[in-house]
């Protein structure tokens, strides 16, 4: 899923991974919204075993909203949005892990940005969406359905 509702787009010049408050921030309306969703999955009897989330604060507090345990940081969710990061190398990784988790027998949800779900899906995501996916046994990535929310 895209993280949820966070006014802007990119990061400030002066971005630090470590620091939130050198990054584009969840809006009140965003924190709202991913604790929603949260409610909705469990409300649903959505099995969800972990939550991978990209290590980006409006990704991780979206993550954590959702309710959901353990959340695990996972640095190909990570954004590559204005040269942050690699595109393919990341969504190479991205379907592995999935796959490692599949073969696990393991339901993650998984937190992003747009430019990460729209290289492995070629969705282009609404803030708090949802892209249902399967991943095939050739690497290749099938969208089962998209959910959007408020």
């Amino acid at each position: 899923m895209r993280h949820a509702i966070a006014p802007g787009t990119g990061d400030p010049s002066d971005f630090n991974l470590g620091d939130c408050a050198t990054q584009r921030n969840l809006s009140e309306e965003g924190r709202r919204q991913a604790s929603r969703i949260g409610e909705a999955l469990k409300a649903n009897d959505v099995a969800v075993d972990l939550v991978l989330t990209s290590q980006w604060c409006r990704a991780r507090d979206t993550a954590e909203r959702l309710g959901s345990q353990p959340v695990e940081n996972e640095p190909s969710l990570n954004s590559f949005f204005a040269g942050r990061g690699d595109r393919q190398a990341q969504t190479e990784a991205l379907k592995r892990r999935i796959a490692e988790l599949d073969a696990a027998g393991q339901k993650a949800a998984l937190v992003s940005h747009q430019v990460n779900i729209t290289a492995l899906t070629g969705v282009y995501p609404s803030s708090g969406e949802i892209v249902v996916i399967t991943l095939g046994e050739d690497g290749a990535v099938t969208v089962e359905g998209r959910i959007a929310t408020q």
